[in-house]
């Protein structure tokens, strides 16, 4: 027997991998097919962030894969068929169920003939979108209905006599037994599904806009999404853990919006007690009022009531925050306890050495003696919501969704995905924190960080490794210079209760001067492992403001900020409503959405979003898999399956059993 040079660990692999290939053509077979799989183009990636609450909109942009599908709708039928018809047919693909009913009473005389149209026009879009993978693939993504019939019509060659009836009388089958609506609903999720291979979502899937929850549900039922967690996922991340200053957080953003709907009805979260309590402890709460961004959408004495909830949360809030600072002076917070700052006689605060006058300096609750004490009544309050947000089954499932698929950065096909920054001191260098007595910087204040989150949800009730995670997570929120965070100071204080603007500054990390410096951000990428010139980092969080010139493309095109505004508190800023950038076979290009109205009117209307595509970096060569991560990982599988080629050969396993020769 020739020699064959195995390690025990790899023999062992080989004896386990033996039992999936237990023949010599097997292995042959799978060797050949991964091979072929390397020189497919890659798939498409798409890459969009900051979507804060904004379910319609956010929808909308995932079933038109962000314009992707209208062009493909265009590149096939753009000589052949009328806008309006191509605009009805993209609706039909994006809303299937809804734009049925008015199409069948539009065709009711002529429905059966609109049927077969309709559907060879669907299996030839989706001939297209399944073109770049193999048809393995294609099947697993295949509703299970459908899936015999959609292969065969997937891959049917048209052009062959002997099949033309064949095809046909598929076709038509469908429309005689009334399944056609049935077929439409499912080749128009096919055809969703295929158009993108992988969405990222670079943070803040919560806050300000309505409809967080809702936008969960949709990227749980998606084929293939990872995202990175933003300093407002984090905020709920840690209230759901259980951190009770973070909880008091979530509340006071949340009324801040008015979205009392989804947390009572999206989420459970009973406001009663509070609504209780804030009527019985506080009178005017004017400074309080939250912002209302659509006219009509609350009345004059909602914002009353909610302005004194908000008041009251925001009043256990600051104590809450400034138990966590006395608690960790290596936070480096001091300055962030200002409830002892207040002349509670006098209604001014001193801030940096400067007193300035309170709106509002009606606090019962707050003992000047011992400011940051919870008198009884809320402490019982917050113990309440605390367990109201512990046993909410759609929150907790959300939040686990978020530590499965999700991280505080990214690498993937040679891009840094994170949703702040890499913090960096005034010169450029990585910023030192020191926590828990050792140093941490660029890369490794990263993983400590998410260490520390993770032991922060799931580490032992009671523990103290708990605690301290749900106090990590707080600083992460709003810290002096926290990654997720990028700020020297969160002023919620003042934006609530100091009239003076210049108060409500909250200084930028230094990274946000040096993100268009090509050297520091390869120097950013090099330190993560992505060294060479085809990496970029992708991050969102800070607005850009397109409108005012600025560019979402940086560091000669080496970091890509996608923030455009999806939400619509930021759009009068960012002059447009979102980005999404596009990673495909061919290049990047960076497409910028216009406002949307509502899912009502894109089905009644056939209205889509206005989108605009830069082209700014393209390949000199196709993409293909073998370029990708999954590229890297398949090569190391062929070497795996070589090797066990080798031991079949050479008698060191036998085919058929995986068993070694002693």
């Amino acid at each position: 027997m020739e020699t064959f040079e195995c390690a025990a660990g790899s023999m062992e692999h080989l004896g386990l991998l033996a039992k999936q290939f237990p023949t010599i053509q097997s292995v042959c077979t799978e060797i050949i097919n991964l091979k072929a799989i390397l020189d497919l183009p890659k798939g498409t990636e798409h890459f969009i962030s900051d979507l804060h609450g904004e379910y319609e909109a956010v929808a909308h942009i995932l079933n038109n894969a962000s314009g992707v599908i209208r062009d493909k709708i265009d590149r096939i039928y753009g000589d052949s068929l009328p806008e309006g018809e191509r605009a009805k047919l993209a609706t039909l693909i994006y809303y299937p169920t809804h734009k049925l009913v008015s199409l069948r009473e539009e065709h009711r005389g002529d429905l059966s003939s609109w049927y077969t149209g309709t559907l060879i026009r669907l299996i030839e879009i989706s001939r297209v979108v399944a073109s770049k993978y193999t048809r393995s693939k294609v099947r697993k993504a295949l509703p299970p209905d459908f899936a015999y019939i959609i292969d065969e019509l997937l891959h049917a060659d048209h052009d062959e006599k002997n099949k033309v009836q064949y095809y046909s009388r598929i076709i038509s089958s469908i429309v005689d037994m009334g399944r056609a609506d049935a077929f439409i609903i499912a080749l128009s999720t096919l055809i969703k599904r295929l158009a993108v291979d992988h969405l990222h979502v670079v943070g803040d899937v919560f806050d300000r806009g309505p409809g967080a929850d809702e936008i969960m549900n949709l990227l749980m039922r998606h084929h293939a999404v990872d995202i990175q967690w933003g300093n407002h996922d984090m905020l709920w991340m840690a209230a759901a853990a259980g951190s009770e200053a973070c909880i008091a957080n979530v509340l006071n953003v949340s009324l801040s919006y008015a979205n009392v709907d989804m947390l009572e009805n999206g989420y459970g979260i009973s406001l009663r007690a509070l609504a209780a309590f804030a009527e019985e402890t506080y009178g005017d709460a004017g400074a309080f009022a939250p912002k209302v961004l659509e006219t009509g959408a609350i009345g004059l004495s909602d914002i009353q009531r909610v302005a004194k909830l908000r008041k009251a949360v925001a009043i256990i809030q600051q104590k809450l925050e400034g138990q966590i600072i006395a608690r960790h002076p290596e936070f480096d917070m001091d300055e962030r306890m200002l409830l002892d700052k207040i002349d509670y006689r006098a209604g001014t605060v001193n801030l940096g050495g400067t007193v300035y006058p309170l709106k509002d300096a009606d606090f019962p609750t707050v003992d000047p003696e011992n400011p940051y004490r919870l008198t009884g009544e809320e402490e019982g309050l917050i113990a309440s919501l605390k367990a109201s947000f512990l046993r909410s089954d759609k929150l907790q499932a959300h939040i686990r969704f978020l530590f499965s698929v999700g991280g505080l950065y990214l690498r993937c096909n040679g891009n840094l995905l994170f949703h702040g920054c890499v913090p960096l001191a005034k010169d450029g260098s990585f910023q030192r924190f020191e926590f828990q007595g050792k140093r941490y910087w660029g890369k490794s204040l990263y993983d400590y960080c998410e260490q520390q989150v993770r032991a922060g949800y799931f580490a032992p009730a009671g523990s103290e490794e708990k605690r301290y995670g749900e106090d990590f997570m707080w600083f992460l929120w709003c810290g002096k210079n926290s990654p997720v965070f990028g700020r020297s100071r969160m002023t919620t204080f003042e934006r609530m209760l100091v009239a003076d603007k210049a108060t409500w500054e909250e200084p930028k990390n230094p990274y946000y001067q040096y993100n268009n410096d090509p050297e520091t951000i390869e120097g950013i990428l090099a330190e993560f492992g992505l060294g060479g010139r085809d990496g970029h980092i992708i991050n969102g969080h800070i607005p850009v403001k397109q409108k005012d010139g600025e560019s979402p493309i940086k560091a000669g095109g080496r970091l890509l900020s996608i923030d455009g505004g999806f939400c619509k508190a930021y759009q009068p800023t960012t002059g447009i409503a979102g980005y999404t950038l596009i990673y495909n076979s061919w290049g990047m290009r960076l497409v910028s959405h216009g406002p949307f109205t509502t899912i009502a009117d894109a089905v009644e209307k056939n209205s889509d979003i206005l989108s605009t595509s830069n082209i700014f970096e393209t390949s000199d060569r196709r993409r293909l898999v073998a370029d990708t991560d999954i590229g890297e990982e398949l090569r190391r599988q062929i070497r795996s399956l070589y090797t066990l080629l080798e031991a079949y050969r050479k008698g060191v396993l036998h085919p058929k059993n995986g068993q070694a020769v002693i």
